[in-house]
């Protein structure tokens, strides 16, 4: 597997009166309509309406945006207008809530649906579920069983899907379609999502810098305009599926954080900009990258190998120092400054709060545990050992199919500036890596996760959740 680290990289260093930090974001959302980025409406496979995830939104370009209030609003109101009430029996708080696989493969196929979207709500949240904390191998029964806390479901006021306590996202099946689908993808190369600027958008940065002599804000809009659109690169996974774009929703959302662009809606996390002028960092022509990745603890599983238990928070944020050439190459260090390690030390230990003020990351979450799961699948050779077949839900040639949205293919440049030291600094760092094989091979024998399995045996066989 490679573990190339995505990355934004830039730039260069110049005296100056100012620090500049430059992040890979956007613009005014262009004129003409739009696709939010994650869940649509299938109109009966008549086309796309809207999808949100984290507030960010997709042209039919592919260019990155991000929707205004109203558009917003609209998709809440679409949302809310077809609302059908949660079944009584999801609608209360579970630490276990226990989905079939069988039985779901069995649910879908009965259905008779072309498109994953078209589902019953059930099905397409997957009971509610919010984390996967066991897999469960039952021979006896045919059948593998993912289970974890859920709850019934809402709409908040950004068109999310959540739990009705909790407000951490659902699970999704279109998610858990590309994960089981990609698995063999995942094992090769990983998951990734990388925003990077274009050679010859470096080269004209290049030539610019060397003109400045002072700060005003016309340098701002002509450091946008020398780098132009950066390139969204997505590894592993469909680049229109919803699972792609929850990668680039949550990088997209990170770095916005990370450079003031967006307000932090967490206290304790400060923007990376207000790490530096708190703790009087002296800028280096050293610039910190970050991506968000796995943080999962060994597995626990049982003597026999059927039962399963997934550790641990389930994301962090890395960082590492670059060092930019004096032609715009960018090379890693290897070793992170101070400031980046703090930040990204905040934003880690604030990820669950900030899953559910930003949920964009909850989501980010739920497709690392569903990668973790197939890929675990996978490499314990799960389906043989249960004897059980889910053609409908693995193969890619399957009928049921996921609804293709444009890819994400660019992002504006913008810039943003603070008072500083003497130092001018240009950057742009973010991105995303899922190694769940990796996270997949490291286990450790727990006799509670048999104790589960045992006790987790289905109360009703007309039902694919309990």
């Amino acid at each position: 597997m490679s573990h190339r680290r995505p990355s934004h990289a830039l730039l260069a260093r110049r005296p100056g009166r100012l620090v500049w930090l430059l992040a890979a974001a956007l613009v005014t959302l262009l004129a003409g309509s739009t696709l939010f980025i994650g869940s649509s409406w299938a109109g009966n496979n008549q086309g796309i309406g809207f999808g949100a995830v984290g507030g960010v939104s997709i042209t039919p370009e592919g260019v990155l945006a991000q929707p205004t209030a109203e558009e917003q609003k609209l998709l809440r109101d679409k949302y809310v207008k077809e609302w059908k009430e949660v079944p009584a029996g999801l609608n209360q708080p579970v630490e276990l809530r226990k989905i079939s696989l069988r039985a779901i493969e069995q649910a879908v196929a009965k259905a008779e649906q072309d498109v994953a979207y078209d589902l019953s709500d059930e099905i397409r949240f997957l009971a509610g579920i919010q984390r996967i904390q066991y897999v469960l191998v039952y021979p006896e029964h045919g059948d593998i069983v993912l289970a974890g806390p859920g709850e019934g479901w809402r709409i908040d006021e950004r068109g999310n899907f959540v739990g009705v306590t909790t407000g951490r996202p659902v699970m999704r099946l279109e998610d858990l379609l590309v994960a089981l689908r990609t698995v063999e993808n995942a094992r090769q190369g990983g998951i990734t999502v990388s925003i990077d600027p274009t050679p010859e958008g470096r080269q004209r940065y290049a030539q610019l810098q060397r003109t400045f002599k002072q700060f005003t804000p016309q340098v701002l809009a002509a450091i946008e305009k020398a780098f132009g659109p950066q390139n969204i690169t997505i590894t592993g996974v469909p680049q229109t599926s919803r699972f792609a774009r929850t990668l680039v929703g949550s990088d997209f959302q990170m770095k916005r954080i990370a450079m003031k662009l967006t307000a932090s809606p967490v206290k304790g996390l400060p923007s990376y900009l207000d790490v530096i002028k708190q703790d009087k960092v002296k800028v280096t022509n050293m610039m910190p990258r970050w991506w968000l990745a796995c943080n999962y603890e060994p597995l626990g599983k049982s003597a026999d190998g059927l039962a399963w238990e997934i550790r641990g928070q389930g994301v962090k944020v890395m960082t590492e120092d670059e060092v930019i050439g004096a032609d715009g190459s960018v090379t890693g260090t290897g070793k992170a400054n101070p400031a980046a390690q703090k930040w990204a030390n905040l934003m880690t230990e604030k990820y669950d709060e900030l899953s559910v003020k930003e949920p964009i990351f909850g989501e980010l979450r739920n497709i690392m545990d569903l990668s973790v799961v197939a890929a675990l699948i996978a490499k314990e050779n799960m389906l043989s050992k249960a004897n059980l077949e889910i053609p409908m839900l693995m193969k890619q040639d399957s009928k049921l199919k996921l609804v293709a949205f444009p890819a994400p293919k660019t992002v504006p440049t913008q810039c943003s500036f603070m008072k500083g030291n003497g130092e001018t600094i240009v950057t742009a760092s973010g991105g995303v890596e899922i190694s769940s094989w990796h996270v997949a091979g490291r286990a450790v024998e727990s006799p509670d996760a048999a104790k589960v399995r045992s006790a987790a045996t289905a109360k009703d066989d007309s039902l694919w959740w309990n």
